[in-house]
């Protein structure tokens, strides 16, 4: 039964990765998605995709696999941080009891005026720090995702898989 598994697992995993392409190429179909799933186009970043991709000539599949790189429990994480260096770059002061405030918002009702008012208010100085920081770090990711995913690729093209 495990060896059945095992056997529909790696058919599947080896019909997903065989793409009739040059590594090089699939490479950069997964850099563009990795850049536009971590830019600060969030929730445009899987028509942004499809669309570079398709106008490229890229293999879309790993376009989407580069845009869903960035998964939920990290986005927080790497938005505040990229915030931040953004912050660093353009020397705009991070407010003084930003997290203080968003606690005390966040008790209000997200259906209330005031709450995404307040909302607004609280993060319009952000706003040049978080294009700035996520695009960097879009960039910084896709370079280093593609070197990765091109090492791979050809990795597993001389071995013959």
């Amino acid at each position: 039964m495990m060896s059945v598994r095992r056997a529909v697992l790696k058919q599947w995993l080896d019909a997903l990765l065989h793409i009739h392409d040059t590594p090089r190429r699939i490479a950069a179909a997964y850099a563009l998605g990795v850049f536009f799933g971590f830019s600060p186009l969030l929730g445009l970043h899987t028509i942004l995709g499809l669309v570079f991709g398709f106008v490229l000539g890229l293999n879309r599949v790993a376009v989407l696999l580069g845009v869903y790189s960035n998964l939920p429990w990290i986005i927080a994480a790497y938005y505040t941080l990229a915030t931040i260096v953004g912050a660093a770059i353009l020397r705009v002061p991070i407010p003084a009891g930003l997290g203080r405030d968003l606690e005390r918002l966040f008790g209000l009702s997200i259906f209330s005026r005031g709450f995404w008012d307040g909302l607004f208010g609280l993060l319009r100085p952000l706003l040049w720090p978080f294009v700035v920081g996520s695009t960097l770090g879009a960039l910084v990711l896709a370079v280093v995702m593609y070197w990765a995913a091109h090492t791979f690729l050809e990795a597993r093209k001389r071995i013959g898989r």
